[in-house]
Formats: structure tokens, C-alpha cells, sequence
């Protein structure tokens, strides 16, 4: 039992979207991971609003991270650090847990980490089988990202091969999902009707595929018109728009070529292993095809169980926990979000580094503990 309290113990806080997730792990032992969705407050608006989001965290922020706590059963003051995701993601919503994890952070006299959402997908990983491998080769697939990305050290070093040119992954099934009247988000609904739909009904466009397109990149724009304008023609006609069919055939585009690109560049770069990760991650045909495509190349996939492919604190608090493992820097204070923060920056320092702020900020902060 001494081995595990040696390992750090790390809060994490994830607001780049629609959900407030705050997770708390020891070493690479998830202890805590409480997730309050504003899905539902979206879903009229058939899209994620910023502003309603930015709202629904102000007012989730401190019950979820109460209930992890309480769930992980540990108290805050026993805390090695606080990771937050400093970016990429909605301006307004990732202030939201920015300001929180700072003010925790302080209260607490414990290290403040900024890390980047993409990188956290791709360490969540090692809650669910381990270590990561390195390099690790992951594909990451969500409602604003679709990239392939090569990691050799998940808190320094993360380099993208190739992302979506287009709409992500996630976005077409969002669309698709909404031209079919099927609601939002369409990622889990149209999954289900695929299940019982032929994939291969309808021939849709496999987009980026030709011998003189960048051989990692995505797009899926044109995919989704090619479904659209398939599904109007029926309708103009008086046919009933087979709904299982069209999820099917759009669905086993999508995974596709996604699967394709993730096992070529595993080929390409000498990587014999595939992490797969982001809320697409969760889709059940893509699971299917990537261990299919993988087991014929040789290729060991590494998916985290769907819970911990969308977004979620435990991603957070993975990647936070590895960079106390480390001995990464601290963040300082003037910490901000980064709307657009680019996936090569996996630990985000903040500005007056480099000025004498080093690990040991901290201690600036008065150790009794102002946080009860």
C-alpha cells in the first residue's frame, strides 16, 4: 500500500465543451471521475452554445469537484496538484475551469498544471491498460478534432502527421444525424440505427483517399454533402429514406477511412501499437474495424472503455499526474485558456516563466491551508 500513496495524487478539471469533468487519480489508479453534462440544455439548439455551456459550468464547477472528493474519498488538502485544460476548446468554457482550478489551486497551496485537451485524450489511456508505449501512435476522433498524432513523451512532446482539413469526425455525424431528424449529439444515435442498417447500400465518397492526397490528413465535408444531397433526392422523389441504411453506409465511410490512415501511418512511422481515443473513439464500428485493420498488420490497438473516450476529468488529471511524476514545472499564475492552444504544446506553462517562477511558485502561497 506505501508504493501506491507514493504515487502523485492530481485533481482534474475539464470544461473545453459541454461538460464539466472533474477527476481525481493516483499514479495511473482512477479514484474519481464526476462528469455533469449540459447536453440536454444544448440539444434544442441542435449544437453546443458557448454561453450556455460557460454558464452550466459556473454552476456544476463546485458540487462535481465536491462529489469527486467524496467519491474518490480523499480530502482536498491531500492533493499533489491540480491539472486544468488550458485549451483547445470554447473560450468562455475553459475560463470557467481555468479560474476554478487557480482558485483551488492557491487556496490549497498546491501546483497549478494547464495541459491540453488533446494530449489528455491520448493519456487517459494509461488509466485503462498502463503506461503509454513510447513513441505512442494515436488517432483522435471527436465533435472538433479528427488527428493522427505521434507522441514520444506525452508531456513534452506530442506531434500531429495529419488532422482534419474540414469538419471533424464527430461534426459530420452531428450533421448527418440532423439531416436524418434523428436529434443531437448524432454520434451514439446514429451508431444504433448502423447496427441494423447495410453498410454497404449506399456507395458514399471516401474523402482524402486518392494516391495524390495528403496521405494522414481528413476531410469529411464532402462526405456529408454527398449524404445530404443522397437523402434530399429521396425525399424530393416521395421515398422513404431508408434511415438504418444511410447510418450504416455513412457510418463505414467515416470509420474507414479513419481506421485506413491510423494503420498506414503506424506502418510508415515503425509504431506497432495504436491508441484510439476522443468521443468517436466510443462508436462501436469503429472499434470493430481499427482491432480488425490491426490484428492483420500486426498492429497491438490500445481503446480506453467509451466512459473515458469523451470528455472527462480523469483525462485531465492522467496527463497532470504524469507531469508531477516527471518533475514538470508548475504552471504560474497568470495561467490563461487558449481558445486555439496547438496539440505540439501538451503542458502550458503561462507567461512570466523563464522569470524566476519555477516549480517552487507555490511556496509563495501562505501553507496553512486557506482552503477547509
Amino acid at each position: 500500500m506505501a508504493d501506491s500513496r507514493d504515487e502523485p495524487l492530481v485533481l482534474g478539471i475539464e470544461t473545453s465543451c459541454d461538460e464539466t469533468g472533474v477527476g481525481i487519480v493516483r499514479g495511473t489508479t482512477l479514484l474519481a471521475d464526476a462528469v455533469a453534462s449540459s447536453v440536454d440544455e444544448h440539444a434544442r439548439f441542435g449544437g453546443v452554445v458557448p454561453e450556455v455551456a460557460s454558464r452550466a459550468h459556473l454552476e456544476a464547477m463546485v458540487p462535481t469537484i465536491q462529489r469527486a472528493l467524496k467519491d474518490a474519498g480523499v480530502s482536498a488538502k491531500d492533493l499533489d496538484g491540480i491539472a486544468v485544460t488550458a485549451g483547445p476548446g470554447l473560450a468562455g468554457a475553459l475560463l470557467v475551469g481555468v479560474s476554478a482550478a487557480k482558485a483551488y489551486a492557491y487556496a490549497l497551496g498546491k501546483p497549478l498544471y494547464g495541459v491540453n485537451h488533446l494530449a489528455s485524450h491520448i493519456c487517459v489511456d494509461q488509466l485503462e491498460h498502463g503506461p503509454l508505449p513510447e513513441p505512442t501512435m494515436a488517432l483522435l476522433v471527436s465533435g472538433g478534432h479528427s488527428s493522427l498524432l505521434l507522441s514520444s513523451d506525452i508531456t513534452s512532446d506530442v506531434r500531429p502527421l495529419g488532422s482534419t482539413i474540414d469538419d471533424a469526425a464527430g461534426e459530420a455525424f452531428d450533421k448527418i444525424a440532423r439531416v436524418l431528424n434523428l436529434g443531437f449529439p448524432g454520434g451514439p444515435v446514429i451508431d444504433r440505427y448502423a447496427r441494423e442498417g447495410d453498410p454497404a447500400a449506399i456507395a458514399f465518397p471516401r474523402g482524402l483517399t486518392g494516391p495524390r492526397d495528403a496521405a494522414y490528413d481528413f476531410s469529411f465535408s464532402g462526405l456529408k454533402t454527398s449524404v445530404a444531397r443522397w437523402i434530399e433526392a429521396k425525399r424530393a422523389a416521395g421515398e422513404e429514406v431508408p434511415v438504418r441504411d444511410v447510418s450504416a453506409s455513412f457510418q463505414e465511410a467515416v470509420v474507414d477511412v479513419l481506421t485506413r490512415k491510423a494503420v498506414r501511418a503506424c506502418k510508415d512511422e515503425g509504431v506497432d501499437h495504436l491508441m484510439i481515443g476522443g468521443g468517436v473513439a466510443a462508436n462501436s464500428r469503429l472499434r470493430a474495424l481499427a482491432q480488425e485493420r490491426c490484428e492483420k498488420a500486426g498492429i497491438r490497438l490500445r481503446v480506453p472503455r467509451p466512459k473515458l473516450c469523451t470528455d472527462n476529468g480523469a483525462m485531465v488529471a492522467a496527463l497532470g499526474a504524469e507531469m508531477v511524476a516527471r518533475n514538470r514545472s508548475a504552471s504560474s499564475w497568470d495561467l490563461s485558456a487558449d481558445s486555439s492552444l496547438p496539440v505540439t504544446e501538451p503542458h502550458v506553462l503561462g507567461h512570466t516563466h523563464g522569470h524566476g517562477h519555477d516549480h517552487d511558485h507555490v511556496h509563495e502561497v501562505s501553507k496553512e491551508n486557506l482552503y477547509s
